[in-house]
């Protein structure tokens, strides 16, 4: 590493984007409800206990210079489509926990198995980053740092794709009586997906805000979208969101 590379704050040398590669919301992906959440009301869903989670929605992402930044998702939409669900979470009176979980590409200090340690070591181990430079790739982005209040969770995933497993969230929710968990972040098909699956598990009631996500490439999306709609939870835009919570854009 040169001196100028352990003067830069961020992982990767910063490197610009064309916000005309990519689409700039992934709304017209989500999927019609399946014939079993049509049957659901989804305003009184919404209305019992509930949780907002953000899963993975950090500088690595959404700045430049950080190791994902070149899958565009600061061109994407999904950002946006967070802010907009937790300002309308905030004015819920039934929403009882807002959980940050972060999610590091960054595994030397994880147990690891030998496909843990195979997996990070070729996604981030030709990258010679201090710990002041990690710890920014890590950082919850500025824009949902600002929303972050007192009392709210913050925490990271210590197994591959969820943070039911190895973390306090579980618990949290279950003495918080939470029967509802709203899902935001990144990955759509992989941290999302897997997260909504435990939350099933764990006798909870998912539902994913659809343009709020993101896969690492927009064509992606629709396969995970159309599993996880069909076996798993809803998948919603965020205005629908607003909508059924009925508090105002």
């Amino acid at each position: 590493m040169t001196v100028t590379d352990t003067l830069r704050t961020t992982p990767l040398p910063p490197v610009e984007l064309d916000p005309a590669d990519f689409v700039p919301s992934n709304k017209h992906l989500i999927p019609e409800l399946a014939p079993q959440w049509k049957k659901l009301d989804l305003r009184e869903i919404l209305s019992r206990p509930a949780a907002f989670v953000s899963v993975s929605q950090s500088n690595s992402l959404y700045k430049p210079g950080g190791v994902q930044y070149a899958e565009g998702h600061a061109f994407r939409g999904n950002l946006e489509a967070t802010v907009r669900v937790v300002k309308a979470a905030r004015r819920a009176a039934n929403f009882r926990q807002f959980a940050w979980v972060g999610y590091s590409v960054f595994r030397d200090s994880y147990p690891q198995t030998a496909f843990d340690a195979a997996q990070y070591q070729c996604w981030t181990g030709h990258i010679d980053a201090t710990p002041e430079q990690i710890a920014w790739d890590d950082a919850l982005v500025d824009e949902l740092r600002e929303l972050v209040e007192p009392g709210d969770v913050e925490l990271y995933e210590r197994a591959l794709q969820t943070a039911f497993v190895g973390t306090d969230l579980p618990l949290t929710l279950a003495r918080q009586q939470v029967e509802v968990v709203v899902l935001t972040g990144i990955h759509l098909d992989w941290c999302i997906e897997g997260n909504v699956r435990a939350a099933r598990d764990h006798g909870l009631l998912p539902i994913v805000i659809g343009d709020a996500t993101g896969a690492q490439r927009t064509d992606q999306e629709p396969a995970a979208f159309e599993r996880i709609n069909n076996f798993f939870a809803p998948v919603i835009s965020s205005d629908h969101f607003v909508e059924l919570l009925g508090v105002g854009a």
